[in-house]
């Protein structure tokens, strides 16, 4: 059977990850979980860690001092992850604007339909985003009309943060020349697994916008990916050397 793990990168998800954790784990197919937690001090930690004694062979943890930014959590996760030997790897977030119950559909794409990364992805039937205010409906649609014009990459929902990856795509990008830190993190990462010939497929989701918690989103963020995408439109992108 394939060996299939989620990564999910936590800061204050107290309210969610519990709940995260026991419906991801309720999915058929024996799905793992790897949090990356960076010093939440909610306690969301003490929670992974009460249930990694109920989970003891699907759940695990890397613990990090403070908040070091989305993009190297996933690099900690990706390089953990191959290390260990899984063949698909998923990034999603903890607060269910992710709908778990996407997990297989994208692991399908993946494993029957020949993708090597397979995108939950907002915009490729229209727009499918909710609960979210109009002007950051517009302000992440349009991110993703510029991505694309600039870049040329033929995907609708460039900033997406609900994959899937085949093993052989993180082990040919290079993880330690990845520059962008926050959601531009999501752009590089497409655009790399791109360049370098995998095949990409947008599988069409519903978002919901996380009803507990609150937003790690700032202006910051966006100002990171709009300039960032003008340097790797610059950049080469080479595979990792062995």
């Amino acid at each position: 059977m394939d060996k299939k793990i989620a990564i999910i990168p936590t800061y204050n998800e107290k309210e969610n990850i519990e709940n995260i954790i026991r419906k991801v784990f309720s999915l058929e197919g024996d799905y793992h979980i790897l949090v990356i937690e960076d010093g939440s001090p909610d306690g969301t930690a003490g929670i992974v860690k009460r249930l990694q004694v109920e989970f003891p062979e699907r759940l695990f943890m890397i613990e990090r001092q403070g908040k070091l930014g989305l993009g190297t959590a996933y690099i900690t996760g990706f390089k953990w992850c191959t290390a260990q030997g899984y063949d698909y790897i998923f990034e999603m977030d903890a607060d269910f604007s992710h709908n778990p119950d996407d997990l297989p559909r994208l692991y399908h794409a993946c494993s029957e339909e020949g993708a090597d990364l397979a995108i939950g992805s907002r915009y490729c039937n229209g727009i499918s985003v909710i609960n979210w205010p109009i002007e950051r409906v517009i302000m992440s649609y349009y991110a993703s009309v510029y991505v694309r014009t600039v870049l040329g990459m033929k995907v609708y929902d460039c900033t997406a943060g609900f994959k899937c990856y085949r093993r052989r795509v993180l082990e040919t990008i290079d993880l330690d020349k990845v520059q962008m830190k926050g959601y531009g993190f999501q752009i590089e990462m497409k655009y790399s697994t791109y360049k370098l010939g995998f095949k990409v497929k947008e599988v069409p989701i519903i978002f919901v916008d996380r009803k507990e918690g609150t937003s790690k989103m700032s202006s910051g963020i966006f100002g990171e990916a709009f300039w960032g995408v003008l340097k790797l439109k610059m950049r080469k992108i080479k595979p990792r050397q062995a």
